[in-house]
């Protein structure tokens, strides 16, 4: 049994302030695997303190001060990917041969993008040269709250926690509760990479003890949350009394539009891309719209697709989908795919209960859906799971009206040969994000959705800018000796 009691605060692990022990499940074989503690108020407030003073500081440090802490946290990752890789598959389930290529792999990835963005900003600028007086100057927020999810964990750690100690600010990380391994792992590497003590601090806790006191806090300028549109209004809520910054990356409901041009290979990658990560990912494809003179053969290469998808347990190497994170999740994404079958969708693939063979974990079935009607709640409700819902279209218009007909609005999809129609489809779908042919967006480019997906941008200069503040400043001395 692994024991992570201790919170990273003021540069020292301290013990919790009042003993409140949470088990982390490890969910292949439903067992705890781990024992961490829940932070109170004390806790919080004394990471928000410890960031507090440790604010001017950090500051005032030279950019270039601040570009090597993230150099050196980059040496330590080197040193730590296997820990962080072998944390996230025992915390939320993700098959170790995933781990390590593409959860863990997003730490250097996304401090590479901040770094070679970071080379880019002008911290202070003339506005233009119609007013070279006037100068902008761009400055951190403050304090930071940042509030991660347990589907991605170092994913969205690394998007939250990097750019805001690139912008000078300081920071309180609360990780999930189901996934905190790997934070902590990441809290160690921060401490050997010489991260000044105040200006990263760690908290576990849960989103009603630690998330609402940093959410509340008159200290904490900013609030960054990743997680459930539910959640993300409860803490724009509680954040307005102090009027904080509130960012958030919240769900999603992504409509991939699969022309009859774009041939099986199109059906076939967006069939993997919605059951990756166990269909756990805000971003999924998992509404596939098809082009009516193609549909039946795309049933039939989806539902094929998602039968030849293995399962298995996270620690089992291969190429495999590994369990959902938790038993609430595994009833929600049950009672969905049961709803599925009453509304009258027909079940191509999968369906309720375990795989075969299988008898503890929480480990879903595959499961395609066909012939599914846009008011059907498999067709508007984020399931968070590996359930795909597919229906028709008869033209561009009508693929665009079912796709846009949600409140989400995080990534869309597109596939075509056509490029024109591609660049048509592009600009009218509504959503922060639009991926065509499997092109994945390039290096740096921002992260994030409109409506209830959250307003956020994550990554590249925008991530940076989040936890930036302007000012404005007349009456500059040009003439001003350094």
């Amino acid at each position: 049994m692994i024991e992570k009691r201790d919170f990273y605060i003021n540069g020292q692990w301290r013990a919790p302030a009042a003993a409140r022990d949470c088990a982390v499940i490890d969910p292949s074989t439903e067992e705890a695997c781990a024992v961490i503690s829940l932070g109170g108020g004390a806790d919080t407030d004394a990471a928000v303190a410890a960031a507090k003073r440790a604010g001017p500081g950090w500051r005032a440090t030279p950019p270039a001060e601040r570009r090597a802490l993230v150099e050196r946290i980059l040496v330590q990752y080197e040193a730590r990917e296997e820990d962080l890789a072998q944390a996230m598959s025992l915390e939320m389930g993700a098959p170790i041969d995933f781990a390590r290529s593409n959860q863990a792999t997003s730490l250097p990835w996304h401090l590479k993008n901040f770094l070679r963005a970071f080379d880019e900003i002008e911290w202070l600028r003339p506005l233009g040269s119609h007013a070279p007086d006037t100068m902008i100057s761009l400055e951190p927020i403050g304090v930071v709250g940042l509030i991660t999810p347990w589907n991605w964990p170092m994913n969205q750690v690394t998007l939250k926690v990097i750019p805001a100690l690139l912008a000078g600010c300081t920071v309180v990380l609360k990780p999930s509760e189901e996934a905190p391994l790997s934070s902590i792992v990441f809290a160690e590497m921060l401490d050997a990479a010489g991260v000044p003590p105040g200006v990263f601090n760690l908290v576990n806790g849960d989103g009603a003890g630690v998330g609402t006191q940093l959410s509340t806090h008159e200290d904490v300028q900013m609030i960054s949350f990743t997680g459930s549109t539910r959640a993300g209004r409860a803490i724009s809520k509680a954040a307005a009394e102090t009027l904080k910054r509130v960012t958030l990356e919240l769900g999603g409901k992504g409509a991939n539009l699969i022309f009859a041009d774009a041939g099986e290979e199109a059906v076939v990658r967006g069939v993997r891309h919605c059951m990756q990560n166990t269909g756990q990912s805000c971003n999924a494809p998992t509404r596939m719209l098809v082009e009516r003179s193609f549909y039946e053969t795309a049933v039939e290469v989806a539902g094929r697709t998602a039968q030849e998808t293995a399962v298995g347990a996270a620690s089992q190497p291969g190429r495999h989908i590994g369990p959902l994170v938790n038993k609430a999740q595994w009833d929600k994404v049950q009672c969905l795919i049961e709803t599925g079958i009453k509304e009258g969708a027909r079940l191509v693939a999968g369906g309720p209960g375990l795989p075969e063979g299988v008898n503890r974990g929480f480990f879903v079935r595959p499961t395609v859906f066909a012939d599914v009607t846009p008011e059907m709640t498999v067709a508007r409700e984020e399931i968070f799971g590996p359930v795909l819902s597919i229906m028709p279209f008869e033209d561009e218009a009508q693929a665009i009206e079912i796709a846009n007909d949600t409140p989400y609005g995080l990534t869309n999809y597109v596939q075509s040969a056509d490029p024109a129609r591609r660049n048509r489809l592009a600009l009218a779908l509504h959503a922060g994000m639009v991926e065509m042919n499997g092109k994945s967006r390039g290096a740096g480019a921002p992260f994030g959705g409109v409506g209830q997906s959250g307003r956020a941008r994550e990554g590249g200069i925008w991530g940076i800018e989040e936890f930036l503040e302007v000012k404005a400043i007349s009456g500059w001395g040009l003439d001003a000796a350094e």
